[in-house]
C-alpha cells in the first residue's frame, strides 16, 4: 500500500535531503528551461512508497558502477508493450545534463521508434518511476500528471529523479553491492473517440423549393417531392393527401424530410406553404433539430382535407418548403 506522504513547500523539500530519513516528498518541481525540445515544465510529481513491483516493466542493473567508467552517459531499455503501443525506459546515470539534471539519476519513458506514432495521432497516459529501496524492501514511486504524447514529443520524464548523491548512499537503500533495480508503469487512458462538433452559420440564407402536385383528387398513398438542397443538405417534402394516422380522412399531413443526413444533426426553421390561386396561401413555420431518428418534421393536421379543394390549380395542389439550415452538428473525425 502507499504510504508516507509530506508536502513539501519548495522545490529544494522536493528534492529531498541525502539521507532517508523515513519522509517523502509529496511534490516535485522539475525545472523549466527555454529548449523547444524540452520535455519538462514545471511539472507537479507526486511522490509514495509502496511494497509491490512495477506492473509494466523492471530495469535491474548489476555494477552500476561501471556504466560511468564505460562511458555510457544513457541507456535506453528494451521495447515493453502496454495498451497498443510499445515503450522503452530511458536512464541517464549521471543526469540528463541538457534538461537540467546534472548530478542527479534521470528517468524518462519514450514511445518506441520501432513503433513511432504516426502525426495526428497522440496517446494520453500516465507515468510512474520507480527505484526500488532494497534495505526496506519497497519501491519509492514518483507519478506525473497525465500526458500527452504525440509525434513532436514522444517522450516525457523526471530529469531530477533523485539527487546522486543520495541514490548512491548504500544507507539509503537504492544502490547496494552495486546493484539497483528501476521500473515504470504505463496507465493509457483509452478514448472511446466519441464526440461532436457543434457549427453555426453566421449569415444562412432561405432556399424555396416548390412542389406542384397533378391529379390531386386521384392521389391516395402518401407521396415524396424530387429532392432538393438547402444549406448543403437535401431535403424532401412528405405529403400524405388523405391525411396520416389519426388525422386520416380529415387533415391533410405535411412533413420536411433530411435526406442521407448520415450521423448528422441539422438545425433548420422552415416554412412550409399551401399555394392556391391568387396569391391565396396557408402557411405554418417550425424550428426543429433534424436528424437520427427525427429526420422528418411537420405537421399532420396541417390543413383540413375539406377545404384543400379551395387552395387546388385546377386539380393540381401546390406546396412550396422555404428551409434556411441553422447549424449542424457531426461526429468528431
Amino acid at each position: 500500500m502507499p504510504k508516507r506522504k509530506r508536502e513539501a513547500t519548495d522545490s529544494n523539500a522536493a528534492e529531498g535531503g541525502d539521507e532517508h530519513d523515513g519522509s517523502i516528498s509529496l511534490l516535485e518541481f522539475s525545472p523549466k528551461t527555454t529548449n523547444k525540445d524540452e520535455l519538462v515544465e514545471f511539472n507537479e510529481i507526486t511522490t509514495e512508497t509502496r511494497e509491490i513491483s512495477p506492473a509494466h516493466y523492471v530495469f535491474k542493473i548489476e555494477s552500476f558502477s561501471q556504466l560511468s567508467k564505460n562511458d555510457i552517459t544513457m541507456y535506453e531499455t528494451n521495447d515493453f508493450k502496454v495498451g497498443d503501443q510499445k515503450w522503452r525506459l530511458i536512464l541517464y546515470p549521471n543526469g540528463d545534463k541538457s534538461n537540467k539534471g546534472e548530478d542527479h539519476v534521470s528517468l524518462y519513458l519514450a514511445v518506441s521508434e520501432a513503433n513511432p506514432l504516426k502525426v495526428g495521432w497522440e496517446i494520453n497516459a500516465t507515468v510512474r518511476f520507480f527505484v526500488f529501496d532494497q534495505i526496506r524492501d519497497e519501491y519509492l514511486l514518483k507519478e506525473g500528471k497525465d500526458r500527452r504524447f504525440h509525434a513532436m514529443k514522444s517522450k516525457w520524464g523526471i530529469p531530477r529523479f533523485m539527487p546522486l548523491k543520495t541514490f548512491i548512499n548504500p544507507s539509503n537503500g537504492y544502490l547496494v553491492d552495486d546493484t539497483c533495480v528501476f521500473g515504470v508503469e504505463v496507465f493509457v487512458v483509452k478514448s472511446l473517440g466519441l464526440g461532436e462538433c457543434l457549427t453555426l452559420k453566421a449569415s444562412p440564407k432561405s432556399v424555396r423549393h416548390e412542389w406542384k402536385m397533378a391529379n390531386f383528387s386521384t392521389l391516395v398513398h402518401d407521396c415524396y417531392s424530387e429532392a432538393f438542397t438547402a444549406g448543403n443538405h437535401n431535403w424532401k417534402l412528405h405529403l400524405h393527401p388523405r391525411g396520416d394516422g389519426r388525422n386520416r380522412d380529415k387533415n391533410l399531413s405535411i412533413l420536411l424530410c433530411l435526406v442521407n443526413s448520415g450521423d448528422q444533426k441539422v438545425k433548420a426553421t422552415f416554412t412550409i406553404r399551401l399555394k392556391g390561386e391568387a396569391g391565396k396561401m396557408h402557411q405554418r413555420t417550425g424550428l426543429n433539430w433534424f436528424g437520427g431518428i427525427n429526420k422528418e418534421w411537420g405537421w399532420s393536421s396541417f390543413f383540413p382535407l375539406k377545404r384543400v379543394q379551395d387552395y387546388l390549380v385546377g386539380d393540381a395542389c401546390v406546396v412550396e418548403a422555404e428551409v434556411k439550415v441553422l447549424g449542424t452538428v457531426s461526429k468528431l473525425p
